[in-house]
């Protein structure tokens, strides 16, 4: 997310800064709580194919909408300077003005809201609270008066949106209800998108810091915030052996233990790595999220 300033970037496309600036690598995290929410439901052959769609397109266009505001945000306190070791923003590279950047934040958290009324009416007063905090949650990350991500709040917000929240929602949009199944089944999903967000603000300890954005990495430091990425990625293997064991689910569960040498990787680069390649860590993390999350929802599904 971040370029250091070493030699002049190379020059980029207006469409693929655009692209980029969506964040390709933090997709998973609202692909993976959907994905996982609709295999938690039980509904199996009576899966609705159109809810899911539309729940799957708005946790998109949700996560979108937060890294174009994010970015916005992010420039008018000052925290997006050259110095960063992440990406240049659309912003820096003078591809767009603040406003146009802000503006796509808000195109996405609209046409996520259009897709909304469809999941409201099929779910109810549920869904249309889960969507305001969502919409309200990915705004008020970097914007508002007091922002969540610079007040340490941003891990907390990630876990619950992306993870409780995304899932049970998508749970109940299939089922018509709230049950432990799916909340167990939201914890390491939530874990692992909120190690996505860690390894991110881990790698930009140093500008966050000199820009007064008070991230949990920022006042953890390098160690606590290795120790809670390893903390997170560890909890998250070990929650579907404990549904297994504790559940009504099969040994299938234990499928997302295929992924470990995904995680294994980026645990030794998060460990032992930083600046720059703590970019590369980011990729891995969501690469593992998404495989780890995949191979979860074939195992509730089963």
């Amino acid at each position: 997310m971040a370029v250091d300033q070493q030699a002049p970037a190379a020059p980029i496309s207006r469409v693929r800064a655009w692209i980029a600036a969506a964040r390709p690598a933090t997709l998973p995290a609202a692909i993976v709580p959907v994905v996982v929410g609709t295999a938690a439901s039980g509904r199996g052959a009576d899966l609705r194919v159109g809810v899911f769609l539309a729940a799957l397109a708005a946790s998109i266009l949700i996560q979108i909408g937060t890294n174009y505001s994010n970015d916005y945000f992010d420039h008018v306190h000052g925290a997006d300077t050259g110095s960063r070791m992440g990406p240049r923003r659309l912003i820096q590279l003078g591809i767009a003005t603040p406003r146009g950047v802000l503006t796509a934040g808000l195109i996405c958290f609209g046409l996520a809201a259009l897709l909304g009324l469809y999941l409201i009416w099929v779910g109810g007063w549920p869904i249309l609270a889960i969507g305001i905090v969502s919409i309200l949650s990915g705004l008020g990350y970097t914007g508002g008066p007091w922002p969540l991500g610079y007040h340490a709040l941003g891990d907390l917000f990630c876990f619950v949106c992306f993870g409780v929240l995304a899932v049970t929602g998508s749970a109940y949009l299939q089922s018509g209800e709230f049950t432990g199944w799916a909340l167990a089944a939201s914890i390491p999903v939530g874990f692992l998108v909120t190690a996505i967000l860690v390894v991110n603000n881990l790698r930009d300890i140093p500008t966050d810091r000199v820009a007064g954005k008070h991230t949990l990495a920022v006042i953890l430091g390098q160690k606590g915030a290795r120790a809670e990425y390893a903390l997170l990625v560890v909890g998250a293997y070990l929650a579907p052996p404990a549904m297994w064991l504790f559940g009504h689910g099969s040994a299938a569960l234990l499928l997302p233990w295929l992924s470990l040498p995904l995680a294994a990787g980026a645990l030794r680069t998060v460990t032992t790595q930083e600046g720059p390649p703590l970019s590369l860590a980011l990729k891995a993390t969501g690469r593992l999220h998404l495989v780890f999350g995949l191979l979860f929802a074939i195992g509730l599904w089963g």
